[in-house]
Order: structure tokens, then sequence, then C-alpha cells
């Protein structure tokens, strides 16, 4: 661990052992909880991604910025926290030196939470799908921190692939010139979040069939000293997902009503998100939790594999 964070940084005892033991952890965001999902599902949604972590054989650390630390692991009343307290800001890499001078209180947010998981020593980081470059980014630059923060980081994160909203292609040229590998769960192609594919398809640069397939390309980028992560796309249950054609409809639509409202900045994510509920009369929603817990799942198999590896 960094020498300078281990004041700032508080772990439950279990997450603290399993991390002295060299057992599978897994780190989740907390901003899924705090603002992606309304409430009381947020709360259930939580609950049953720790739970599935556990199932499949890892340690679930949920993080988040409360009171001016990282916890690296919250406790059952630190995450109802989390999910009620309509205060609680959204701590993305820019905000973690403000929230923390200040004994604030944040959400971490993908780019946040790998960048603390990697800080911890956890090296694995479950999300339901990244942020990338929005649509009409050439006249905005309006590009998420969780694409750098992907290119400097060296954890595993497991998605459904960049959120729909967002320009997909343009997101994953992102990736490649930068030097993120993008590996498919199972799939030749990039899950489009609520759909397990664009149309027409986009190619991912790896198909795996495992955990231990990550694992060894993991720890062959350091044995190659790159910086950077793994990002392992893993496509939503079939049954979940949402035709991409109606998907986009729907996009097409709230994006013209944001447009229209004003809607501008870190405000546009949220505003979609609800509107996309609304329009899909709550499908978005089962899709969004179903993905999570997949996700949840899929993480500690990978977190199981990548533990025994040692590369010289």
């Amino acid at each position: 661990m960094n020498e300078q964070l281990r004041n700032l940084m508080v772990f439950p005892d279990v997450v603290r052992l399993a991390l002295y033991e060299g057992r599978p952890v897994v780190a989740l965001e907390s901003t899924v909880i705090a603002h992606g999902l309304p409430r009381p599902m947020n709360m259930e949604v939580a609950r049953e991604m720790e739970a599935a972590v556990r199932e499949a054989g890892a340690i679930p650390a949920t993080i988040a910025v409360l009171d001016g630390r990282i916890h690296v692991g919250l406790t059952p009343e630190m995450l109802e926290r989390v999910g009620s307290d309509a205060r609680l800001g959204k701590a993305s890499l820019r905000d973690l030196p403000i929230l923390l001078a200040r004994g604030g209180s944040g959400g971490t947010t993908v780019s946040a939470t790998a960048h603390l998981a990697a800080q911890a020593g956890i090296r694995v980081f479950a999300t339901g799908g990244i942020g990338g470059m929005h649509r009409g980014w050439e006249g905005t630059m309006d590009i998420s921190a969780d694409l750098p923060a992907l290119a400097q980081t060296p954890v595993v994160t497991v998605c459904a692939g960049a959120k729909s909203v967002l320009d997909l292609p343009a997101t994953l040229e992102w990736l490649e010139t930068n030097g993120v590998p993008v590996l498919g769960y199972r799939t030749e192609h990039f899950p489009a979040f609520y759909s397990t594919a664009t149309e027409p398809p986009l190619p991912v640069d790896a198909r795996v069939e495992s955990g231990q397939e990550v694992a060894g390309i993991y720890f062959m980028r350091l044995r190659l000293g790159f910086a950077g992560g793994v990002l392992l796309c893993v496509p939503l249950p079939a049954e979940a997902a949402i035709p991409h054609d109606e998907i986009e409809g729907a996009i097409a639509d709230a994006l013209r009503d944001a447009e229209e409202q004003g809607v501008k900045g870190r405000a546009v994510t949220l505003f979609l998100l609800q509107a996309l509920s609304t329009a899909t009369e709550g499908r978005s929603l089962a899709a969004n939790r179903a993905l999570l817990l997949n996700n949840a799942r899929v993480a500690a198999e990978v977190a199981r594999a990548i533990m025994p590896v040692r590369y010289a």
C-alpha cells in the first residue's frame, strides 16, 4: 500500500485479513448505489452484489469516501448510509483530494474505485458499465475520466462494456490508442450494456473463456512493464437483454429531451438512465440489475484465478 494513504484507508477485519493472507478480493464501486439506481432497489442490489461475490468464492470490498476517510469495504450501516444519504457526492478522481482534505463523503466512480482498489492491493474490480466518449464528444470534449484511469491503473475491470448512452465505437478507439486490451468473456463482441452487442457488432481484442485466461493476460502485462489494466467485458444474461434497435431509439429520444431541457455535464447520464427506465417500462433497470450481479460473479472467478498466479 502507498504509505501516504495508510492513515486515510480503513479496512474491515475481513477485508484486511483477506489481503494479508493473499485471498481473492473484489472491489465494488459505490456511485451505482448512491446515484445510479433508485431507492430501495439500490440497497437490494448492493447487498446482492456483495453476496454474489461471496458465493463465488471471493471477499467483496465496496469502496466509498466517508467523513474524509477511504473505506475499503463497508459495514451494513455504512452501506445503508451510502444508499440513503441524499447529500452524498459523486467522487471521481479529480474529486478525491478535495473530499478527503475537507473531510467530505462521496460514492466512488469507476475511475476513483479502480485507483483506490489498486492502492489497497486489490487486483479485480467489478462495475456495471464504464464511462467513455460521450455522443457529440467532438464538439464538447466530454470524455469520461474512467478511460485514462483504465489506461493507468493495474487492475482487471469487469463490466458489461460501456454505458449504451455513449459513443461506443469512439470509446473502443480510445482504449485501443491507449493500450487497454478489451477482452470478451465468452464472446467476440463488445457488449452494449443493455444489449448483448451493438448492431452491427463491434469486435473485442480477444475472446476469453475463463478467469484463468484473464489472469494470464493480466500478469503478462505486468511482466512487460505496462502500467495500465485489462478491461473484461461480460455480456448481460440473454433473458435480461433489450434489443439494440429498441434501446437506441429510446436513447435518441432521451438525448433530444436532455438537450431541450438544458441538461448538461454530470447530470446527463442520470437523466438518460431515468428516461430509459420510463421508456422501457422498467426493463432497463432489470437489465442493469442482472448485469451488475453477473459481473460480480465473473469478477470473483477472475480474482480466484489471479491470486495463485506468480510471475518471474
